[in-house]
């Protein structure tokens, strides 16, 4: 199912949530879980050309956030530094499932702000974890850091434990109306 969000903001559940922001530059945050790739089709296709997707923000690179890469033929793709760097140290582990690890083969450009987007690090669930928080719509994007209820695990290969509760505390200083969360849960 899709949703719209905020005035140009859609929201589609892929196994993880997909965003899209219909700015300037035509946006995804994440791309969802290969195994709920028909969804992700059937309810993108109704607001967008998969061709016309410029970016694509990962805020992470777990498996259920990255497995449609390949939808997005003109996309640049970006991701934290540090889940960049994780990413090069230990594939599987970063990415959590090996297939995906072996079919994952998009250059990753180091994300910074962008097209109204603010990029919060919030390490924690992985060591790359990223938010963005887009002050336009008073929207937070959230990714696994923190869900409706709680936040994301902390025992995973590249997950640092003792950072999640100052990565929450400082987003929810945020003036954010709604919260994205990279899980509808």
């Amino acid at each position: 199912m899709i949703k719209k969000i905020s005035e140009n903001v859609w929201a589609i559940d892929a196994g993880s949530m997909v965003y899209f922001i219909d700015a300037e530059e035509k946006i995804l945050i994440d791309t969802g879980e290969r195994q709920k790739r028909s969804e992700l089709v059937m309810f993108l296709d109704k607001v967008i050309q998969f061709d016309k997707i410029q970016k694509v923000i990962f805020t992470h690179l777990h498996y259920d956030h990255i497995g449609n890469f390949d939808l997005f033929p003109n996309a640049k793709f970006y991701a934290s530094q540090k889940e960049i760097d994780c990413l090069k140290k230990d594939r599987v582990g970063t990415i959590l499932n090996e297939d995906m690890a072996q079919k994952f083969n998009v250059e990753l450009l180091p994300l910074e702000n962008m097209d109204g987007l603010e990029v919060i690090e919030t390490p924690g669930h992985t060591a790359g974890s990223i938010c963005l928080w887009y002050p336009q719509a008073l929207l937070l994007f959230t990714g696994d850091t923190i869900f409706k209820k709680g936040y994301g695990r902390t025992d995973l290969p590249t997950s640092v434990p003792n950072r999640i509760v100052s990565s929450v505390m400082k987003l929810v200083e945020l003036p954010y109306k709604k919260m994205a969360p990279g899980h509808d849960y």
